[in-house]
């Protein structure tokens, strides 16, 4: 299919319309009160027959929208791994919901007070969704936003159509609209959506756009969670073993053509040892794809304008001066081709005043660096926004421990690249400019809920009014009792 036939221009929704969905979803909220946990398991077993029962057209609607996007790739990561995640939220659901007891002040939990803590269902959650994972981003968080017994409203990227329109259309056979509902639309609806008096919002995209989110969902004071992204660094070590490095770096940089807000987005190496990444680096790319141009294993780039975006950090840094090594085993020609297609390419020493170490690549770009002492590679890491990965590969494990607590990031992954995000019992989310809240795994059941506390008092009159005027000697003697180190 080419860009031209994959061009599909999807309906603005009023912003009426989005808000009487939200209105609907909030008053069936109120009417049917908290969801029981068998509730909350049908709504999570229904997203998971939606990825089972379709999985076939997930696959045909992503290739659409990329113009190639690899059949396997798209199974493992928006289908198989979004069922993985649903289903440790449908496990664990029960044990979520129990009540959290917790220690009440001192002297009355010995007479008879009590403490606890409960996790209420929000009510309606919004959902912007990106393009890079159209399905993953869209039926993920929902384990953790219906564990948490919400209701939710997705509004899909404009920049992958086909993916939008079936999401709508799953949506719409597989649930009421009361329970999940899908707006269309680019721009112009991302602004009204983002502004609707939703009782939780959910991000994921780019930083720049983070911000007009936040500060749209302030109007109405809505909690968000941002999940973005940054520039995730790579640290290699003395002790790393190359050739695995080399491998794992390329696997996750050429998932999804680098089109991942956790891609490694550049690496650095001790001195002396670019070359052999380098070359460790094309020895993977011609085992994983001997051909590239014409091989459903490697991903397009998703359309014109981010092939325009990725080919001009590629020619700023050539003007530049930078060492440009392009991984094109079967030496083909990328300047005719069906598909936006970029072959893996490293930048060798880049400069700092260079676009691709400015911005997120988010594409199949690597820029390789070299430094002196490992001190020199978290000093770099920590002078610039704190990234939402992080990876180091190495077997010292006291230089391990110094990487992991000397910088900030959202997540780590040693000896791997990506992979911190597949853990199900864990939060997944960034930090600063990456992004703020998590979800996954208990955190994400927490962040979508209020954590609502609930003291009972004790029974005792003589207790419950210790601080009660008048006061006198006793009084003071209890608040002067508090009064110490």
């Amino acid at each position: 299919m080419s860009a031209a036939e994959r061009m599909i221009d999807l309906p603005e929704t009023p912003e009426a319309d989005i808000r009487r969905l939200v209105e609907q979803q909030k008053k069936a909220h109120i009417v049917e009160g908290p969801m029981t946990a068998e509730r909350r398991i049908e709504l999570i077993d229904r997203c998971i027959a939606i990825l089972v029962d379709n999985k076939d057209a997930i696959v045909d609607a992503l290739n659409a929208d990329f113009g190639n996007r690899s059949p396997e790739g798209s199974l493992a990561s928006d289908v198989g791994m979004t069922i993985a995640a649903l289903k440790h939220n449908k496990k664990n659901v029960r044990k979520w919901m129990k009540a959290s007891k917790r220690k009440s002040m001192f002297p009355l939990g010995l007479l008879g007070a009590s403490t606890r803590v409960e996790y209420q269902p929000l009510g309606c959650v919004g959902n912007v969704v990106p393009w890079n994972f159209p399905f993953n981003l869209c039926f993920g968080p929902m384990g953790s936003i219906f564990a948490a017994g919400n209701r939710t409203i997705v509004k899909p990227s404009e920049y992958t159509p086909h993916c939008a329109l079936l999401t709508k259309e799953l949506c719409e056979k597989y649930f009421d609209v009361e329970d999940v509902a899908v707006v269309l639309g680019g721009p112009e609806t991302g602004a009204s959506f983002s502004k609707m008096p939703f009782d939780h919002l959910l991000f994921t995209g780019a930083t720049a756009i983070a911000s007009h989110v936040m500060r749209a969902a302030a109007e109405n004071l809505v909690p968000v969670t941002l999940e973005l992204g940054g520039k995730s660094p790579v640290i290699v070590s003395e002790t790393a073993d190359m050739k695995k490095t080399a491998a794992r770096v390329m696997t996750g940089k050429t998932l999804n053509a680098g089109q991942i807000c956790l891609a490694p987005d550049y690496v650095m190496v001790p001195e002396g040892k670019v070359d052999n990444f380098v070359s460790e680096a094309s020895s993977s790319i011609e085992t994983m794809f001997p051909t590239l141009k014409d091989n459903e294993d490697y991903t397009s780039i998703v359309n014109q304008r981010h092939y325009e975006r990725l080919q001009g950090y590629l020619d700023d840094a050539r003007e530049k001066g930078a060492k440009i090594v392009e991984l094109n085993p079967a030496d083909e020609d990328f300047s005719q081709q069906e598909h936006h297609k970029i072959p893996p390419t490293i930048i060798v020493e880049p400069t700092e005043d260079m676009k691709v170490m400015q911005e997120e690549i988010f594409g199949p770009i690597l820029p390789v660096k070299s430094y002196k002492a490992v001190d020199d590679a978290i000093g770099y890491v920590n002078d610039h926004e704190r990234p939402l990965g992080l990876y180091y590969f190495g077997e010292d494990s006291d230089e391990e421990n110094k990487v992991v607590k000397s910088t900030t990031s959202g997540g780590v992954s040693v000896n791997d690249v990506l992979t911190h995000i597949m853990q199900d019992d864990a939060p997944f989310g960034g930090v600063g400019p990456s992004g703020m809240g998590s979800y996954h795994g208990y955190e994400g059941f927490v962040n979508f809920s209020h954590a609502k506390t609930i003291f009972r008092q004790t029974p005792f009159e003589f207790a419950a009014g210790m601080l009660r005027p008048p006061y006198g000697d006793k009084s003071r003697k209890l608040i002067n009792g508090m009064i110490k180190k």
